[in-house]
């Protein structure tokens, strides 16, 4: 049975970093893109990093690039995703969904599956 499980999340002033975890379990990364999503509350869910089945590519939405860094770790069957000079606006409850032999193109993003329950983040001073 395919299952995903964030953690990480937590308080963090402007400025301060966290690092989510996605474990993956009834999957091998080898063969299923995982990506990260967020939500806030009143707002529609966004895509915001990804990482192929390959893991030779990733992707990001612009306003995380330079900020975000997503990797994994295929011993763990564990993604990542290192978020530094956190801002307000993104603070949101995180997910990662997984979708098979998938590329990371932003297209693609919509038709992730297998959500995890989300961890949430919260930046405030």
């Amino acid at each position: 049975q395919l299952r995903l499980v964030e953690s990480g999340g937590g308080l963090v002033q402007p400025g301060g970093s966290l690092r989510l975890s996605c474990a993956a379990s009834g999957l091998t990364l080898n063969y299923w893109a995982i990506g990260w999503f967020r939500q806030a509350p009143g707002k529609e869910r966004e895509g915001v990093s990804c990482i192929t089945f390959g893991g030779g590519s990733t992707n990001y939405r612009d306003s995380v690039k330079d900020r975000f860094t997503i990797s994994r770790d295929i011993a763990k069957n564990t993604v990542y995703l290192q978020m530094n000079n956190l801002k307000p606006e993104d603070a949101a409850t995180y997910y990662c969904a997984a979708k098979r032999f998938s590329t990371c193109s932003q297209a693609d993003w919509p038709l992730f599956g297998a959500w995890g329950q989300g961890t949430q983040v919260t930046v405030s001073s």
